[in-house]
């Protein structure tokens, strides 16, 4: 038991596991984010423009509710809204991270601070000084 407490507790302490963790949390936070994005504000606008189309209250009924027994439908208008509810969060995100790359693009294009430049080499006459100094040391 305790071997297997050990191996679990490396597991837990490796950094893909943290990391995948991290991953799940901010991915939840941003689904919320993309989802309000869909539903606050893209699809109103979309129901202005084709006026206010809503396709979950389409239906084929096979037979009428009763007293007894509820009504029996194949709902396909929640299954074409899905579909199109898939759609404007793909293209929020797609939106959202092509504008994220875009960012990191430019910051990357962005100018270097340049290098400092080499020390010039010494001019002739600085050679011959040298050398001349070198040939009196000895």
């Amino acid at each position: 038991m305790k071997k297997f407490a050990a191996e679990f507790k490396q597991f837990i302490s490796r950094g893909n596991v943290v990391d995948m963790a991290v991953g799940v949390v901010v991915g939840s936070a941003f689904t919320a984010i993309v989802n309000s994005l869909v539903k606050d504000i893209v699809t109103p606008l979309i129901g202005l423009i084709f006026g206010g189309i809503d396709f979950t209250g389409l239906k084929i009924v096979f037979a009428e509710a009763t007293e007894t027994t509820a009504e029996l439908a194949l709902c396909y208008g929640n299954f074409i809204q899905a579909i199109v509810n898939f759609l404007l969060v793909s293209l929020a995100i797609f939106s959202v991270v092509k504008a994220m790359n875009n960012f990191r693009r430019k910051e990357e294009e962005a100018p270097a601070e340049p290098e400092p430049e080499a020390p010039a080499e010494p001019s002739e006459d600085i050679l011959l000084l040298r050398e001349i100094r070198d040939s009196l040391k000895k």
